[in-house]
């Protein structure tokens, strides 16, 4: 089966893209495969178009990679604070910017999660 070529280039095709794809789901168990060839290469344009429009940048503060590092490990901050061995208040007021992040709090950030220490230096 030759692979079909699809390309997105703009906004508008990409909503129109988004459209069929939609069309297409609907369909369910009634699909071709003819409509599911088509559904995969649509879907992988469009993710393919969303990469390079929709890119989140990279954490710029201490509060942001810890974040971050929640949202990837699935923690809760109550959970992220015992992983960290500091208590909850305080990780609160560090992801509030209520308090600055100390010594102890970059060390286990970098010894438990393993972010660069050199990362999280930069932005103290």
């Amino acid at each position: 089966m030759a692979k079909l070529k699809y390309k997105i280039e703009g906004d508008k095709e990409y909503n129109d893209s988004m459209k069929r794809i939609d069309e297409l789901m609907q369909k369910g168990e009634d699909m071709s495969d003819k409509d599911a060839a088509q559904l995969r290469t649509m879907a992988l344009a469009a993710q393919a178009y969303e990469k390079t429009q929709f890119e989140i940048p990279a954490p710029q503060t201490v509060q942001g990679i810890l974040e971050l590092e929640m949202y990837k490990r699935k923690l809760k901050q109550k959970e992220m604070a015992k992983l960290l061995n500091i208590g909850e208040a305080k990780l609160s007021q560090i992801l509030s910017n209520k308090r600055h992040p100390d010594l102890a709090l970059l060390k286990a950030a970098n010894e438990k999660l393993g972010i660069d220490g050199n990362l999280l230096l930069r932005y103290v």
